[in-house]
């Protein structure tokens, strides 16, 4: 059963070494974001699922152990999803679950077992509320951290430029997060958000899934669009 859940942003630029002399444009969000992983420890889960968008290559489970990098962005940062383990072989998590892994490592997560999923974005609504349903199945008390970015169109030098449309699916997905409002997850518009490069789309709905008969209460800790991209942090208990 869901006892608890973070929903987080997942820009590599969350990263201090990452956004090298922007990185305190973010110190609010990842504040936060150390807050809401504070929120998954006080409600002492069983196993902690760390979901988040991936291409086809990071797609599917990723046991605890397995390691991840932003060598990619030019800095020696390396991260590993929880203490145990080795991971699969020649496998790295994704850059949303390296994310994921490095705030639970700047928080010293040490509460419960871990395990990762990368998310497809093309992952119809009906197939990520059945992946939610079984993830919180896997353990009396589960909890879940969720990765994932709303619109990236909100400004003329957003990485999708500006569409209209961006900033009342942001408030949307904001309210719904904040309300732990599971219909209103479920019915999230999947073409809207692939249009507007919306990357959380489809790890929200997976957290609808596994929320459903949960009746948590969320709570909206942060939510803003630096550089055109829009990040909220909230949380479900």
């Amino acid at each position: 059963m869901l006892v608890a859940a973070a929903i987080c942003p997942c820009p590599p630029l969350l990263v201090p070494e990452v956004a090298a002399g922007a990185a305190p444009e973010l110190d609010r969000a990842r504040a936060a974001c150390a807050d809401a992983l504070g929120v998954l420890a006080a409600a002492r889960p069983d196993l902690l699922v760390v979901i988040g968008p991936a291409d086809r290559s990071g797609r599917g489970p990723h046991p605890e152990g397995t390691p991840g990098t932003f060598r990619g962005f030019g800095v020696e940062v390396d991260v590993r999803l929880g203490g145990a383990g080795g991971g699969a072989p020649g496998r790295e998590l994704p850059p949303s679950l390296a994310v994921a892994a490095w705030l639970l490592e700047r928080t010293g997560w040490s509460d419960a077992p871990i395990e990762g999923l990368g998310v497809g974005e093309p992952l119809a609504a009906d197939r990520c509320v059945a992946a939610g349903r079984e993830i919180a199945a896997r353990a009396g008390r589960v909890a879940l951290l969720v990765m994932g970015d709303g619109s990236a169109c909100r400004t003329l030098k957003a990485p999708g430029y500006l569409d209209e449309r961006a900033a009342p699916f942001d408030a949307e997905v904001a309210r719904a997060l904040g309300a732990a409002d599971v219909a209103a997850l479920v019915a999230l518009d999947a073409d809207l958000a692939h249009e507007l490069q919306a990357s959380g789309r489809a790890p929200w709905q997976v957290l609808a899934g596994a929320a459903e008969g949960a009746d948590l209460a969320g709570a909206l800790l942060y939510e803003d669009a630096p550089y055109g991209v829009g990040y909220v942090v909230a949380t479900w208990s």
